[in-house]
């Protein structure tokens, strides 16, 4: 997507970017939209964001406006970004994963914060209870952690010879060794040795794919991460260059030509922190609106690239999937 797709997307006005002028002559109230993806990929979760903030009675421009700061990947720019944010004296913010809810938590007390997280909130520290958040962060929690086995079984279930399995993590990203230590249990269960491989750069993910022969791989788990998602291009095309069968976090992978995937409904988790932040707007208090968390996942199968790999979809997997692509 063109630079100048995205703003026309985001505003639905030529404001320009990121919306700091619309905003601040504005009266109505501001979200800040704090993400460590890039703008495509923030597009493509806006208009669900948008109906869960319509579904509170809020239309962006109309009842409030919206201020984005995107990190594209680098981590290291959200303290910023989230402290720029709270001087704007937003209304909430939305952190839309682990690093932005920390970071956003710890720039500001009184803000409320509506966060989406892939690691259990209350393990890790950012609220006290699922039921009853306390402070001023609640949102939802995708407990990644738990369906990272679920895709090792599924790849053993893809490629039953396999004994290896490369597993590729972002270092930069606060869930990946929380996640990897309920990997490692997993995969102890199914007699699997585990090759973890590290990328936090696009050079990182060419130098990764160019280790998973020698680490002994015979296949590909792809760690949950923005910085990921992001690249699902340079990642689907890696493996199929490389031909190794991969699993990942959601559709965004399948349709860029990856093998399969699991995860939670992108739909669910956008809507539901659109729909908070409108009631937050309203009055409620974070503290009073539970963590939810997602009831369905999506199972995708890339027929395509099954048969680019020289592999045949189990029928136990075929059955359960929600969508083949073909």
């Amino acid at each position: 997507m063109k630079r100048r797709e995205f703003i026309t997307l985001i505003t639905g006005a030529a404001a320009g970017w990121p919306l700091g002028a619309s905003a601040q002559s504005s009266q109505l109230p501001v979200v800040g939209y704090l993400s460590a993806q890039s703008e495509e990929m923030t597009a493509r979760n806006l208009a669900l964001f948008r109906e869960g903030l319509h579904q509170a009675g809020f239309v962006e421009g109309r009842d409030v406006a919206i201020e984005y700061r995107l990190a594209s990947g680098e981590y290291d720019r959200l303290p910023a970004l989230a402290a720029d944010l709270v001087t704007r004296k937003v209304a909430v913010i939305i952190a839309t994963n682990i690093n932005a809810a920390f970071v956003a938590k710890a720039a500001t007390s009184t803000i409320p914060i509506v966060f989406v997280v892939g690691v259990d909130p209350v393990a890790s520290g950012l609220v006290s209870s699922l039921s009853h958040p306390g402070g001023n962060l609640t949102g939802v929690s995708i407990l990644f952690g738990e369906l990272w086995p679920k895709r090792l079984e599924l790849l053993r279930e893809l490629v039953p010879k396999a004994s290896v399995i490369g597993i590729l993590v972002n270092p930069a990203n606060g869930n990946a060794d929380f996640n990897m230590n309920n990997l490692q249990q997993a995969a102890h269960a199914l007699a699997l040795r585990l090759e973890v491989l590290r990328a936090s750069s696009e050079s990182d993910i060419d130098a990764a794919f160019a280790a998973i022969e020698q680490s002994g791989s015979e296949a590909l788990l792809v760690g949950d991460d923005p910085f990921f998602a992001d690249r699902a291009g340079q990642l689907t095309a890696l493996a199929a260059g490389r031909r190794v069968p991969a699993i990942y976090q959601n559709r965004v992978f399948t349709a860029a030509g990856g093998l399969i995937s699991y995860g939670p409904s992108p739909s669910f988790v956008s809507r539901t922190a659109g729909d908070y932040a409108g009631r937050i707007l309203k009055g409620a208090k974070p503290a009073d609106l539970p963590v939810q968390q997602p009831t369905t996942f999506e199972l995708v199968v890339n027929l395509n690239t099954a048969k680019d790999l020289g592999l045949t979809i189990p029928p136990s997997i075929l059955a359960r999937a929600d969508e083949v692509i073909e």
